[in-house]
């Protein structure tokens, strides 16, 4: 028997595994992506392209790009049974609940594709690319707008705001939910990526791995913050009422949403990131609202707190400055995410270890069998 000498709550800085795709640099405010640095790939890349390197681990050559361009565009369309099921879902239903199920779902309909083990790339291509379906479909659903079409000439990012808001997106929109796509699609060990790699390495399939996982984004301690940011802005409401606001929650000893980060001791880079495409779509648009609000918080909070911006403190300013609706923000989370959560399953499968950790029990040890007759 192990002894078990101490716990690290949340297993923070507890090392599980050993892996390829992803590595954080908290204290210098880094994340690279299979060797590559975040900041890089989101000036530069595409999503399709971030996907390739997550899965295979290096950068496509053109040809490749292409071809897993054609191939993402070919598995858009939802099988026609499961997107009956999606429209006999109650309209009222929350998005990541119509999500998780769907997932869950469309392995019934390609069980080849579910199988454990190295082919399931396969499988995590279908997923990436009839996730933004799957949200598509509800949504227009809900709203009342033409059944949705595949449109295979359209680039990912572009896809996902033609399903999403039924018109053709501008190249600045389409450059700026590519840039969204890249910065969300992998962070490690995170809660939802560690669940699908814990029910893969039960040699479970793919399905199943990311249906773990969207269960587990759908917490509101890992999805959703972006969402809590915009209902704080709400009640700010004007630039005059930031300080007043922001110290009153702070004396309440309530967290502002969008600040602080369990590795990251320094700015999230990704915020860095974020806050210049927070103003490029303010500009756009010709609204910096949400823009001047923000980095007036951001100035109260840290001087109050000492805390930095994460990822989403300005990611919901920049969705609601497309037109896409706030419950939906968590979904397209989870539509980026899947890159990295199948590459992390694919890895798993590659390297087989049951995960299993280990509980200081805190019980007792030497109770007596009372029988029930004679129980008080």
């Amino acid at each position: 028997m192990v002894e078990v000498t101490g716990v690290q709550r949340g297993l923070q800085d507890v090392v599980a595994l050993e892996s390829r795709i992803c590595f954080i640099d908290g204290k210098e405010g880094r994340l690279i992506y299979e060797g590559y640095d975040i900041r890089d790939l989101a000036k530069y890349s595409t999503f399709e392209e971030v996907a390739y390197l997550l899965w295979y681990g290096r950068l496509p050559t053109g040809d490749q790009l292409s071809g897993l361009r054609g191939r993402l565009a070919s598995l858009r369309e939802l099988p026609s049974a499961l997107a009956e099921r999606i429209d006999s879902m109650p309209t009222t239903a929350a998005p990541m609940d119509v999500l998780r199920t769907a997932v869950s779902e469309l392995a019934l309909f390609e069980p080849e594709e579910t199988r454990p083990g190295p082919s399931s790339i396969g499988g995590a291509q279908r997923l990436t690319a009839v996730l933004p379906s799957i949200i598509g479909q509800f949504h227009r659903r809900r709203i009342g707008l033409s059944p949705l079409r595949p449109r295979p000439d359209l680039s990912a990012a572009a896809y996902v705001l033609y399903a999403l808001l039924d018109r053709e997106p501008t190249e600045l929109e389409t450059r700026c939910l590519n840039v969204m796509l890249i910065v969300h699609a992998d962070h490690e060990l995170n809660a939802s990526t560690f669940s699908a790699r814990v029910t893969a390495s039960t040699l479970s399939d793919l399905y199943s791995a990311v249906t773990s996982a969207v269960g587990t984004l759908k917490g509101p301690l890992h999805g959703g913050a972006n969402e809590r940011v915009l209902d704080l802005l709400e009640e700010i409401g004007t630039p005059d009422r930031v300080e007043e606001v922001i110290k009153a929650h702070l004396g309440r000893h309530e967290r502002i949403s969008g600040f602080g980060h369990r590795v990251y001791k320094v700015e999230d880079p990704r915020a860095t990131i974020l806050r210049e495409w927070s103003r490029r779509m303010g500009e756009a648009s010709g609204n910096l609202r949400y823009y001047e609000l923000l980095r007036a918080v951001e100035e109260v909070v840290h001087r109050e707190k000492g805390l930095y911006p994460n990822l989403d403190l300005y990611s919901g300013s920049v969705y609601a400055l497309m037109g896409i609706p706030h419950d939906l923000f968590t979904p397209l989370f989870a539509a980026s995410r899947v890159a990295g959560w199948t590459a992390h399953v694919l890895e798993e499968y590659q390297d087989l270890r049951l995960i299993r950790p280990s509980a200081k029990y805190v019980g007792p040890t030497d109770l007596t069998y009372v029988p029930i007759a004679e129980r008080t």
